[in-house]
Formats: structure tokens, sequence, C-alpha cells
């Protein structure tokens, strides 16, 4: 009897394949922040992301990371959580879940998997070098204790003018994220540089030249709307990204071969297209003479 394939041995054709929640909008920010950071060769450091559920977003930010850099991912992965209140979250949410899964999504789009620590995130402060990390992209725990360690976690290991991404920090689901991230903002210094509809982006160093140099780069999107305010006496840029065009996005080693652009043999020229006279002549001529003219001219 065939059983039908766990999730762990779907092997993705593309991105758009992999479970998960990582919009067009937001793909296009972690393009921008990553391209803009690679192409400062002074800007150094390694990407962490804390929450990795089936790779989705792991797998675009493998594609950012230069030699000599280090990328870790940090997820239960199925592990025992480490409180009762966790534990009911992620038999909830994340019931299917497995590390195998994650690496079954991820070798589909590179060479070698991430540095994976399957552990709650609260070990991410002693398991990453301090003032390492240069993208640091949190969506693991919504309860608010936890994810008051994680920007903990991450003020720590963030490098000078490091970014730093939260999601479903607006989500009515997880009332706890966005009161951690906006105590933090309150009181220890993160600062806001964007927001969109899903996620909100900050950094613990001068927020002014990212957003100034964002502005500039939104200000020549079609495809994207944006508007700035002040929050709490700061700047905050929103973007909205309803009709947003993703980036390039990484390939996969399965993805389907495309169709061959025509049938013609290699080396064969193409035929060409029949002019209007021969048109005409075989419209008008009896099918017998056609068929005379053509072995005529195969023969010649």
């Amino acid at each position: 009897m065939s059983h039908a394939p766990t999730i762990a041995q779907i092997k993705p054709t593309r991105l758009e394949d992999v479970k998960g929640w990582f919009w067009a909008v937001d793909q296009l920010l972690f393009d921008w922040f990553l391209s803009r950071q690679n192409e400062d060769s002074a800007h150094g450091g390694d990407l962490l992301e804390l929450g990795a559920y089936m790779g989705k977003s792991a797998i675009l930010l493998g594609e950012y990371l230069r030699e000599g850099e280090e990328f870790t991912v940090c997820d239960l992965f199925g592990a025992p959580a480490p409180d009762d209140s966790n534990v009911a979250e992620t038999e909830s949410s994340y019931a299917n879940l497995t590390r195998l899964a994650f690496e079954t999504n991820y070798l589909a789009f590179h060479d070698e998997l991430p540095r994976v620590i399957q552990a709650p995130t609260s070990v991410v402060a002693t398991e990453v070098r301090e003032a390492s990390c240069r993208f640091i992209h949190i969506d693991a725990s919504h309860l608010y204790e936890h994810v008051h360690g994680d920007i903990e976690a991450s003020r720590l290991v963030a490098a000078p003018g490091a970014v730093v991404v939260f999601d479903d920090y607006r989500s009515e689901h997880c009332p706890g994220v966005a009161a951690a991230i906006w105590g933090a903002v309150a009181t220890k210094d993160l600062h806001v540089l964007c927001v969109t509809g899903n996620k909100l982006y900050a950094t613990w160093g001068d927020p002014a030249p990212l957003q100034e140099a964002l502005l500039t780069w939104l200000k020549g999107r079609e495809d994207l709307w944006h508007g700035t305010e002040q929050v709490a006496g700061a700047r905050l840029v929103r973007i909205g990204g309803g009709k947003a065009i993703p980036p390039a996005l990484p390939k996969s080693r399965y993805q389907a071969p495309q169709p061959a652009a025509a049938d013609t043999p290699a080396g064969s020229p193409a035929r060409p297209a029949p002019s209007p006279m021969r048109k005409l002549a075989k419209d008008l001529l009896p099918p017998v003479v056609t068929r005379a003219i053509v072995r005529a001219r195969h023969r010649g």
C-alpha cells in the first residue's frame, strides 16, 4: 500500500513551495538591506535567525552569506520546550515541524546547511559571539517573556549598524510580541526603521543613515507605497506592499527544466516563415500541383 509523502520528503521546486508566511514586500526589504550590506566591504558580520519554521526566510537569507561569515539558525524543531506555556504554543502551532523538513527545504536551494542550534532561543546569547551579527531575524516564540529575551540577545550579538527584524509585531494573536518590542523602543534604545504589514525593522544604532537610504530607494519603486510619521518623537517609515514585485529568488535544484524554445534539432537552421506569394500559391493551386512542386524542391 502506498503512503503519501511526509512533509520532510517533499522536495520544493521553488521558494513558494516552502510552507511559511514571507510576503513579497518583506522579501524585497530583506534583499535591499542585505544587498546594501554586501556592497559595503566594511560592513561585515554574520547572519542569525531565531525561529525558522520550514526555512522559507532562511533560504533567502542564505543567498547573502559571504565567504568567512556564518549563518546561525536557532529553533526547537520539535525538541522539548522550556516551560509549560511554550509547550502549549508549539504543540498547537508547530505540530508538524521537524528539523528534517527544514534541512530538506534548505538543501534544495543551498549546498550546505547553516549552523543549526536545536534549542530554546535563550541559549543564543551564549552560543553566538558578542557583536558579531549584521542581520538578525526574530520569528520564534510569541510569548512576551521569550520575545523580551530574544530582544536582549539581539542587543548583545548585534554588530554596529546591524538590522534586527521582528515578525508578527502587530498580530492580534500575539500581543506579547508588540509589548516586548515597543517596550524596548521606549526604554532600551531600539530604533524602528520601518514597518510593513507583518514585520518591523529596527536597529540598535543610529537609524538616520539607513532611513535616508531606504527612502531614496522607495521613491523609485512604483510597486511599493510608503509614508512617514513621528512615533514617540522618532521618524518611522510605513511601507505597503500589496503590489510588490519580489526580487530574484533562490533557485531550487529540483526546479523543472524549462521547455525548449523550438523543436529544431541543435545546429539545424530554423525553417523560414512562408512568404506571402507562397501562401497565395498554396491557396490557389490544385493540391496535385502543389505536391509536385514540393517534391521537385526536395529533390533539388
